[in-house]
């Protein structure tokens, strides 16, 4: 894995609480919200319908020095997301299940997942939300896909059909590791260097980029995209691959979390 020089196990020094005594509050530690799954789930002698998240999602935040806060699907409108984003200093939209395509105007492929559309409808408003108010936000694989199409892009449904291959997401719970490439002077770049080794799973890709989004990473052999970012924000990045599976390597978390932070100060300072 190439590295821009940082530590990959580091995270952000600045990051203290609660303050000292006679210090001014500039040193907060971030709370973020990760979205989580809603469907049927199995625990002991229990079969019943369950909001979770894999653990490996909270070690990404809690060792980057962040606080982490489940966000399961629920009813929503603009409101009721402000209301969730109020206490919020970041936002991470995680993986799971393709997004309905009527989202962006097609019909489904015969490979495409049925909808989860209460999860939709509750990630699209929180990232309205979110972006209207200036909170980072993380993406991460089906996060990465969220955020494009709730800034009006397209996704390619099923990635074999587009470049010849199933090497994206190999099945049966097993990642594959592609070499991605970085775009040179991206908020990407400048967190993990000019490539990394990625752990993917994904038969879906961004197809059409959403409004102001730029790519900041590519798959080095086929040139699928694998990451998005929004310039002028002060952190929204999203990655196609699944940065929770390798916690050796914290750079992204720690990105989110450090950004998560100052704009907790300026909360609190305002």
């Amino acid at each position: 894995m190439a590295s821009n020089g940082s530590d990959p196990n580091s995270s952000p020094g600045s990051l203290r609480y609660p303050p000292q005594a006679g210090e001014p509050p500039a040193q907060v530690r971030p709370v973020l919200g990760l979205t989580t799954y809603l469907q049927q789930a199995q625990t002991g002698v229990w079969d019943v319908r369950a909001s979770f998240l894999p653990a490996i999602y909270l070690d990404g935040v809690t060792l980057a020095g962040g606080i982490a806060t489940l966000l399961p699907p629920q009813p929503v409108d603009d409101e009721i997301a402000t209301r969730v984003l109020d206490g919020l200093d970041g936002l991470v939209i995680t993986g799971g299940r393709d997004v309905d395509p009527s989202a962006y105007g097609q019909r489904a492929h015969p490979t495409t997942d049925e909808p989860a559309c209460d999860r939709d409808a509750f990630e699209f408003a929180l990232v309205r939300g979110a972006l209207a108010r200036r909170l980072p936000i993380l993406g991460i694989c089906r996060g990465a896909q969220v955020l494009n199409v709730a800034l009006g892009g397209t996704l390619h449904q099923h990635l074999p059909d587009v470049v010849g291959h199933p090497r994206h997401q190999a099945g049966n719970a097993v990642f594959t590791t592609s070499s991605v490439r970085t775009v040179p002077g991206t908020r990407l770049a400048a967190l993990i260097g000019d490539s990394s080794d990625a752990q993917c799973y994904h038969h879906q890709a961004i197809d059409r980029l959403g409004e102001g989004l730029i790519v900041s990473a590519q798959d080095g052999v086929d040139g699928v995209i694998e990451a998005v970012e929004l310039p002028g924000q002060d952190f929204v990045l999203a990655v196609q691959w699944h940065p929770e599976e390798r916690l050796d390597d914290l750079r992204l978390f720690a990105g989110v979390v450090e950004a998560a932070g100052a704009y907790a100060i300026g909360k609190v300072t305002s």
